[in-house]
């Protein structure tokens, strides 16, 4: 059993997966930062500051100040504003991650790509024409 699971663990896709998971971890860290510490405070410049989170209705009919007090009394909650700013905060780090890899695409493709093609100059006849020739000659 011992000797299975070294030969799991030894296994190129195991280490491949498990680097992917802790890259994987750090870049949430990063798009999380960007969108909640630049991106999110731009587009609450430019709509005054909108917060759907507050915005909430009890199924019970009880009133109830604010979403944390109706949860912490157990009040079944339909928190429609809460979801509304999930699905948005959802939407700007999909299109965040999108630019990211667009950036990283491009960026890539400038790499792969050679500086400048020099043209293969042609001087002569090739080994195949000589080839050619000396058989030619060898019939005759």
């Amino acid at each position: 059993m011992i000797n299975e699971f070294k030969d799991f663990i030894a296994k190129g896709n195991v280490m491949d997966m498990a680097v992917g998971i802790i890259i994987g971890a750090a870049f949430t860290a990063i798009v999380t930062s960007l969108v909640g510490d630049l991106i999110n405070p731009i587009i609450a410049l430019f709509t005054g500051g909108i917060d759907f989170s507050g915005w909430f209705y009890t199924l019970d009919g009880s009133d109830q100040s604010s979403l944390d007090a109706a949860r912490e009394a157990g009040v079944p909650v339909f928190a429609i504003g809460s979801f509304l700013m999930a699905v948005i905060n959802f939407l700007i780090i999909a299109f965040v991650v999108f630019m990211l890899v667009k950036m990283v695409n491009r960026v890539k493709a400038a790499a792969e790509r050679p500086d400048e093609v020099v043209p293969e100059v042609k001087s002569g006849p090739s080994e195949l024409d000589i080839l050619i020739e000396i058989r030619d000659a060898l019939k005759r």
